[in-house]
This record gives C-alpha cells, structure tokens and sequence, in this order.
C-alpha cells in the first residue's frame, strides 16, 4: 500500500493545478491538520481472519490466522498486543472465547467444534479491546456453517412459502424429519413453536405423516416489528427420546425494498444526477428488478434494469417543479411504484467516472446548480481510512469542473471524496473504490510437478516480491481437496475483500469476493455501484471539524496485567498500601507492589494462560489486613444481532449434505483409533437436599429452600455445567446447553439466576464450572411461583463462590480475594502425518483440511517452502495463501495440483 499524502499534478478543466500550498492562518489548512492529529491519535485496527475452510462439520477443528493492521500507518498494527475471537451461535449466544496475544500484527488458534454442539449457522468474530471504541460494526464477524452428522439422529428440511392475509403476512413451513440414512420418522409426535425476533407468538403439535413431514402456518400480523425469527421443534422418538431442532425463519415475506441513492448526497435541479439503486428482499440478498422513471404527469424519462446483486444506477436530470416516480416490477411478475428522493433547487455533486478509457486515471466532475457559479472557492479532499490522499482548490466560475486523477498514486482500497464549501462545511460526500494492483505483494507457489500420487510427499516453494523485488512477510497456508471441501470462491474469507472493503463499510456486503476475483470493467461497474449504495464509513468529518474525539472506553491492551484498588472499609483509598500476587498454576510466583495516593496498584507484563487462579493479598502500610480489594474488571463485549442475515442458511446439513458424509467417515476411523473426543453422559445421581449448603444463596425462596442442591464437591467431575446437569436430577434433561425439565414436555427451558441476576437460559455452558459454589433446582410449584412466570419451566438458582459478579472470588478473609481472569489460549499444532514408503499404514487417511501451517515466513530473499503429505482421497487439490509483509502490504494467492 502507497503511504504518499500528495501526488504532484491534477488535471481541472486541462488546466494543470498544483496542490494547494500550506499558508498561515488558512482555516482549510488548519482543518487538514487536525485531520492529521485526529487519525494518529486515535488510529483504527482492522482484523482479519484466514480460515482453514469455509464450512465445517461437528467434530472438526477451525483452524484461524489473524491479521491486524493499523488505518492510520498502513502497517501491522502495534496498538493492541491482546486479540479476542469468539464462536457465537445463531442464537447469538457465546459458545467459546479465545483471548491471543498478538504481536507483529498476526496471531493465530484454533476452536474444537465438541459434539455437544447443534448443527447452524455460527459467527466467528474478532477485535480488540481498542476496536471496541469503534462500535462491533468494525469487528471481523463471519457467517459458517457448521453442520452435524456423526453425532446426530434426527435430520431436518425445510421449505417456506409466503402469501398475504390483508395487511399480514401468512407463512407456510414443511419439515421433513429423517435419520441418518434419509429414512422418514413416520408417525411421531412434533410439538413446536415460532419465536420470531426472540419472541414466541405461536405454539402448536402435530404428527409426521408417512414421508416424515408435517405442516405449520402462522400469521406475522406486525411484519415491521417481526421479520425473522426461527421454529423450535421438538420430536418424540420410539425410545421416548425428545429431540429439538431449530430451524431458522429467514423472513416471513416475498417482499422486496428499493432504494435509490443520489450520487454524492444530492438529488439536484437542473444537473445531470447518478441515482444509485439497491433492491434487496426479506432474507437480505440483493434482487434483480427493473423499471422506468415517471414523473408526474406519467411522462417516461428513462429505463432501468439492476445488475449483479441487486444494484444498478440511472441518470437522470430533474426539471423545476417536477416530482419523479420508479415503476419497479419484480421477477414474479408484480409491480409497484417508489417515489424517488425530493429534488434540492440548489446544490453541489462530485460525478465520479471509474471507468474511463483511461483505466489509470479517476475522472471527476463537480457539478454546481447555476445560483451558485461566482460563490467562494470550493475544497476537494480525497482521503482513505483518514489518510489524507489529495487537495485541491475548485474555482468558482465555472458551473462544470474536470478533475483527472492519477490512480497510482492512491492507495487501494476506498477512497473517501469530500467537497468543501468556502466556510469548510461537506456540501458532498462520494465514495470510489480505488483498484490499484501495485500496491499488492506478489506471491507465487509452485511445485515440482502437477500430479502426485496419494499419500506422496509435496513440497511448495514461495516466493514473494513487491514492485520486482524481494520482500519478508508472514503468511498462512490451507490446503484442501476440492472433491471433499467445495470451495466458495465468492462468500469465502479473503484478506482483500476483508481489509481493502468489508471493514470499512457499515452493513452486510453480500459476497464480497466478488468483486476480487473477476477484475473486469463489469465488476468495476458493480463495484461502483455498491459505492454508491452501501451505508457508511469509519472517519466522520463532522468529528473533526468539532473537534469532537471518539469516546474512548477501552484503552488499547499492550500486555496482561491485573489491577485494582485498595479502599478501608469506610470506602476510602488506602495509599502505599502493600499488595501481593500469588500463583501456583504451573509454578509458584509472586509479586509485590504498593498502592498510589488513590489506593490503585497494577501488575503488567504478566504472561499466562486460561485456567490460571491467582490469590491477591493486601495490606495497609501499617501492616493491617482489614482492607476491601476491588479488582479491575472490564465488561465483556455484548453479542450484537448478525449483520450477515443473507448468509444465513435454512438447511445447513443438507447444503453441506456431501461434506457431512466425508467427514463422517473420518471421524469414523478416529473414533475406532481412540482419537475423537466424545461427550460423555454422566449417570444420574440422587442429590439429598441440604439447606445448609447454600450459602449466600439468591434464592428468593430462601436460601437451601429447593427441590434438589447440587455443590462443588459434586461438579469437580465434569468441564460444562451442561454436563454436570445431566442425569444428576430425576425429570430434568439438557438439549443444547439448556436445561429442560420433562414435565414441561421439554418446550420451555429453566430460568438461570447467577448471583441473582436472570440470565438467559443459553448461559449455561458460559460460566466457569470451577467458580460454582452451589446449584439450586427448582422444580415444584411451591418453589417456581414465586418467580411468576419466569419459573414456569423451573429455575437454576447459580451462586459462585465470589457470591457476585466480576470475575473474581471474595472468600470473605479480611486483605484476601482470588482471581481468576481469561488468559491466554496455547494454540493446538495441527496434526499431519509423515508416511515412509518402507512402512506400510494400512489405517485410511481421510483428512479434509489436508495441510494447514498458520506461520509460514518468507526470508529477506522472499522465499519459503513447506511440504506435507496427501491423503487417500484423489482430486484436485487446493492450497489458499494469504498473508502481509512488514510494511503491511497485503498478498494472496491461489495453487491448485491434481492427485491420482
């Protein structure tokens, strides 16, 4: 990537201008100046993650390389030395957290997907602490389907149709119900139930017919407030076996919403003006339709048809006193009219062409109405992620200005428009993807021949350059057989479509990749377009001008550290106090330190990993232990609504159905080797209630007043608490990570009360087993009524042993507390074998990720190599580069061999 500021000439009008020069006291100056100060204060990261695949199967590994870059210097980011990646259902739920030390601007880990998990469509997501200031809309957040075979018995689909009932919405839904084999579940009992927008409107039962399936229909009386949602529904097997599946609800409609964009922000009178259209439908993804533009007296100005994904653009020049409808007719054939925005008699527009003849140069055009030729001199700023490209002065006697850009001098990626008033106040806002190829590593792979055998060994040779010459950088590598794993070239991970579009826009981008893997002037064109029709960007003018900073309420982490603040017990800070950090978690240590004047002490440049306990004792600078120790804690990141609700899929198993049947089969031969991890189901266990052993309980009812009590001594045995609840208590059973109680039918899942707080149902398995004092179970009526009706599936009343939220233990000793934050995560190394043709291995090799190496460096000559072994599947196999050098420069490339 470029890191220039200033290119040396513009074209206006074929009249050569030079850049604006730095005069004292220009106000515009001063402006672009603080503009400067304002994006190196508060830099922006980006995250980006390489994934091993695109989909998975319950049992697989996910195996991730991070990338992080710094907006404000263009280079592997030094900001953050801690990253956070997390697993989050389609329930939005957190089913697992990753906390990575990162350094360089890469780290790298992995998720095991346990067969406790149900088939759907999960998130992946990543950030730092600092990114947070920014809003989760920055975050790296991924859609992947994870599907289940091996450790499922009932098999869902499902089809949708919609209609309408008057001013509702009417859908109808068929679910098929097979096992394993495809084979119907004839004649059982279903009971399900619509949540839509988390909110259950409709609950009803039925039995499958011959073909395994049953219909249910439902009406969306408030389509604005509920557009998605999704079915529980519960199957009752021979055995008696309850069996739940969720089945997403991507829209409940046909509909689709059209919207049109003036180029720049202003639909103005009299000037030529690109109206940017987007059609998208209820599930999110991009529809085609076309259409004709009327004005008011029915009078045809122009014709439209949408392209790739939905989006297209128009001209059109609007008369005084005119007002302007769109027909649009759908591909069903139907038809409506949309008003288009109002005409502004006056006004400024920046008219981009990014398809010139000349496919070097970026023509503008700044376009004022007539009423304003002879105003003060306009200001054009280019600027990318903050970084300031280009100025210009625009003069004020001509009503159409030329601007010819030169593209090499621009640093891929989007490029950020502004045009400034006399006053310095945006009067137009344009976004341009700037395409620039030079700015990119080249990374090539090669082997020594195009067909190998199975289980022969390969090895690839890499070579990176940038601008002809050699060039360091760390990369990762992921090598699958495309017979096995079908790739998805359009909605995969990519550090192109990543860094260079997706984290600098607001919203879902249906399949970015697109627009980086055919590089034609039809993708410019679509590219162009979903310029001018997607919503916003990170760097707001408005900001800067007031000189307004973001609210900053993370500071960036360089580092683990454990701090907090020593008061008496009257609340008052105890300076110089002595405070001391023991751990005995792989090795004893200590640490001592001293409070400041506000009764603040700090540990940092501490390394250690998840699990770690740590004992924090404190003591008045007179040796006295009657203190309180209140630990920093920083709040956890809330788990925001998907934005990607077009990837979103209806039936995962069955689009992963060939997937599913491969990996099956591996996992197969690990379970027969003792290889696989299996979940194992505890026996139940009678607990015998004793009130005395829930102390500092919540229990509304009163402490120990329940229908069973399960304590610490009894979790040691197992890692979730889903696990330790199951068998443990007669009538209660876990579908999920929820706990059900069966005298409900298993339709309402028990309350969780964790030291008092309601927490949602699904937050079983998200508290550590090792921090729980006691469970209470609530089953009875006499127990439940007092929680009304959020008892009515029972309740689990949870108290930790710190009795209150925070993450750390309070024992209740005077000067002592124990803590317990999240630490590092020891990445796994992935497992591949090394055959010797000497030694015959008769077991089969069914991997489906065949090679995956998340640290792969390039010298300072740019090479490297790496070599593994095929497996026993023939096909074409696949092998995905990505990576950056130490200026930050992004690199990619695709390999492919065949195996016979």
């Amino acid at each position: 990537m470029k890191r220039k500021l200033f290119y040396p000439v513009l074209l206006i009008a074929g009249i050569c201008l030079s850049f604006v020069s730095r005069m004292d006291g220009d106000p515009f100056e001063a402006l672009l100046a603080r503009m400067k100060d304002f994006n190196k204060k508060y830099a922006q990261e980006k995250v980006y993650l390489h994934l091993d695949k695109p989909y998975y199967a319950v049992g697989d590994n996910i195996w991730f390389k991070a990338y992080i870059l710094n907006t404000e210097t263009l280079q592997p980011s030094d900001i953050s030395k801690i990253l956070y990646v997390e697993l989050i259902n389609e329930r939005d739920s957190l089913k697992k957290q990753l906390v990575l030390p990162a350094g360089g601007g890469i780290s790298w880990g992995d998720f095991k997907l346990s067969d406790s998990l149900a088939e759907g469509n999960y998130r992946i997501r990543a950030y730092t602490q600092w990114m947070r200031n920014a809003g989760p809309e920055f975050f790296f957040d991924k859609t992947i389907k994870i599907g289940n075979s091996w450790a499922n018995t009932v098999f869902t689909r499902t089809n949708y149709t919609f209609s309408k009932d008057k001013a509702a919405e009417k859908v109808e839904a068929k679910i098929i119900f097979t096992d394993k084999e495809g084979n119907p579940y004839q004649e059982k009992e279903v009971r399900y139930e619509v949540q839509l927008n988390f909110r259950s409107l409709f609950k009803g039962k039925a039995m499958t017919n011959a073909q395994g399936e049953v219909s249910l229909d439902f009406v969306n009386t408030q389509p604005s407030l509920y557009k998605s949602g999704k079915i529980l529904a519960t199957i009752t097997l021979a055995d008696q076996k309850k069996v739940t599946k969720e089945i997403p609800i991507k829209a409940t409609s046909k509909d689709v919403d059209v919207q049109f964009f003036p180029e720049s922000g202003n639909f103005v009178e009299g000037l030529p003006n690109k109206i940017g259209i987007k059609a998208v439908n209820a599930s999110g993804l991009g529809e085609q339709v076309s259409g004709t533009i009327v004005d008011q007296n029915g009078i045809e100005i122009n014709h439209f048809e949408t392209r790739q994904l939905g989006m297209g653009n128009f001209v059109l020049n609007p008369q005084s006193g005119n007002t302007y409808q769109a027909k649009i007719k759908f591909s069903d054939g139907s038809e409506k009219n949309f008003n288009l925005p109002l005409v502004r008699p006056s006004g400024y527009v920046i008219s981009v062409n990014n398809q010139n003849k000349d496919k070097d140069k970026l023509s503008l055009k700044i376009m004022r109405s007539e009423d304003l030729n002879g105003q003060k001199e306009l200001n054009l700023v280019g600027q990318h992620s903050g970084i300031i490209q280009f100025t210009t002065k625009v003069k004020a006697d001509k009503q159409i200005i030329n601007i010819s850009i030169p593209k090499k001098e621009l640093t891929e990626g989007i490029l950020q428009l502004t045009l400034f008033s006399g006053e310095n106040v945006p009067i137009a806002e344009r976004l341009v993807f700037i395409r620039n190829l030079e700015d990119r590593i080249q990374t090539t792979l090669q082997t020594e021949k195009t067909t190998y055998g199975k289980r022969e060994k390969v090895t690839l040779n890499l070579n990176s350059t940038y601008s002809g010459q050699p060039t360091s950088g760390s990369f990762s590598v992921a090598v699958t057989n495309t017979s096995a794993v079908k790739p998805d070239p359009e909605n995969e991970s990519n550090i192109f479509s990543t860094m260079l579009l997706t984290s600098d826009l607001i919203g879902y981008i249906e399949k970015p990749n697109y627009y980086f893997i055919n590089e034609n002037p039809e993708t410019l064109q679509d590219l162009d377009n979903l310029m001018l029709t997607q919503g916003w960007r990170r760097i707001l003018w408005k900001n800067v001008i007031n000189n307004t900073p973001p609210i900053t309420r993370f500071a960036a982490e360089k580092g683990q550290t454990i701090s907090g603040t020593i008061t008496n017990y009257s609340g008052k800070p105890s300076p110089n106090s002595k405070v001391s950090l023991f751990s005995s978690s792989g090795g004893f240590f200590a640490l001592d330190t001293l409070t400041d004047a506000q009764g603040k002490f700090n540990f940092d440049r501490l390394i250690f990993p998840e699990d770690t306990r740590f004992i924090v004792q404190a003591r008045t600078a007179k040796d006295k232990k009657r203190v309180d120790i209140h630990m920093d804690v920083v709040p956890g990141q809330i788990i925001t609504k998907s934005k990607n609700t077009g990837d979103i899929e209806v039936n995962v198993n069955e689009a992963l159905s060939a997937y599913l049947q491969r990996s099956s089969s591996y996992f197969d031969e690990l379970n027969k080797r003792g290889l696989l991890e299996k979940t194992m189901l505890l026996k139940e266990v009678q607990i015998t209630e004793k009130k005395q052993q829930a102390k500092n309980s919540s229990n509304l009812n009163g402490a120990g007043r329940a229908d069973a009590i399960i304590t610490a001594e009894q979790l040691s045995t197992c890692t979730t608490l889903s696990q330790c609840l199951q068998g443990r208590v007669a009538g209660l059973m876990v579908m999920n990570g929820q706990a059900y109680l069966g005298r409900n039918g298993g339709r309402t899942p028990m309350a969780v009360v964790l030291d008092g707080m309601s927490m949602g149902p699904d937050f079983l398995d998200q508290i550590n087993v090792m921090d729980v004092e006691t469970i209470e179970v609530l089953k009875s009526g006499a127990n439940t009524a007092i929680y009304g009706m959020n008892g009515g599936g029972g309740v689990l009343v949870i108290t930790t042993k710190r009795g209150g939220s925070g993450g750390y233990t309070n024992t209740f000793t005077p000067g002592i507390t124990t803590y317990n934050p999240k630490g590092f995560y020891i990445p796994r190394e992935f497992y591949a074998p090394k055959y010797d043709p000497s030694v015959p291995d008769r077991k089969p090799d069914l991997r489906t990720t065949v090679y995956w190496a998340p640290q792969v460096p390039t010298d300072e000559q740019g090479k490297s190599s790496f070599n593994f072994f095929n497996t026993d599947e023939p096909g074409t196999y696949r092998v995905v580069l990505e990576g950056i050098d130490n200026m930050g420069r992004l690199g990619r490339t695709v390999y492919t061999y065949e195996v016979k």
